[in-house]
């Protein structure tokens, strides 16, 4: 798994620095674009480009026509974890363990850097030599991206008005569904789409979209808990602070591991409706469902 794990970072992050180079001197938009690489190239698990490269492989695809699809999920994620830290949001000072994009640049200019993401995100996922299938990995970015109730704009608008109120687990799989699991579902699909693969297959993606967004969603809430703020690279104890209801304080931490890995082995039961060999994306479930940082 490391070596295919390996690979698959190695051209994003190529891929990464070719759609947004460094900007050119005596340009006055550079500090935007700065801010746009500050947040972009700094790392991460880098799950959401390598689950659409690995569904790409599963499919029969070649890989190198889902990297256009990989990056713009990419963008879009980075562009809201930016718009996430603000004050007017969560007023976070951490971010994969650096200052957050606003503390370095403003928050005038992070705005800017996070509305640049987003628009550079669909740019590049229209770039791809297949106009048809670039337009249709286009279109269900748009819709998990969105204000819908099931996109992730309308989850974290849920996530908002939770703050110092109630929330239910009814609430909660909602919001975390349109929050997290739709921007990993736009990426396993896209990756799917890149290949050519059948509505079929892109139904089974997004179950396996489900069982690890899920899972890696009631993790972070184990996390936000137990876990230590210099191995994730930001603050944890954040939703306790906010007085926000997760799974850790509706169900404790034994029963939300429990909800973990029932929800990874719900991902890891879809790779079994493809044809290819599903064995990286299932270790990855697992170990997801395990992760400390």
């Amino acid at each position: 798994m490391n070596d295919v794990m390996e690979r698959y970072l190695e051209r994003i992050e190529q891929a990464l620095r070719g759609y947004l180079p460094e900007p050119e001197k005596g340009d006055p938009s550079a500090p935007v674009r700065e801010a746009m690489r500050y947040s972009l190239l700094a790392g991460g698990k880098r799950i959401r480009p390598v689950l659409a490269l690995a569904f790409c492989a599963l499919c029969g695809g070649d890989v190198d026509a889902a990297l256009p699809f990989a990056c713009a999920v990419e963008m879009v994620h980075t562009y809201s974890l930016i718009h996430d830290d603000l004050p007017c949001m969560d007023d976070d000072e951490l971010r994969r363990g650096r200052p957050t994009n606003h503390r370095v640049y403003g928050e005038d200019i992070a705005m800017l850097a996070g509305d640049g993401l987003l628009t550079l995100a669909f740019e590049t996922a229209l770039s791809g030599e297949d106009q048809a299938a670039s337009a249709r990995a286009a279109h269900v970015l748009a819709r998990c991206a969105g204000a819908a109730k099931t996109g992730m704009v309308g989850g974290q608008c849920i996530d908002l008005k939770t703050e110092g109120g109630e929330a239910d687990l009814e609430l909660l799989y909602a919001m975390d569904r349109a929050k997290t699991v739709a921007l990993i579902a736009a990426a396993c699909q896209m990756g799917c789409i890149a290949a050519g693969a059948s509505e079929e297959l892109l139904a089974a993606a997004g179950e396996y979209a489900n069982g690890v967004g899920m899972a890696f969603q009631i993790r972070d809430d184990i996390l936000d808990v137990v876990g230590d703020a210099a191995a994730l690279g930001k603050n944890v104890g954040m939703d306790s602070a906010r007085d926000k209801r997760n799974y850790v304080s509706l169900l404790g931490t034994e029963k939300a591991q429990a909800l973990v890995e029932e929800y990874t082995q719900n991902a890891v039961q879809a790779l079994d409706k493809f044809p290819g060999d599903g064995r990286f994306l299932r270790e990855l479930a697992l170990e997801l469902a395990r992760r400390n940082h």
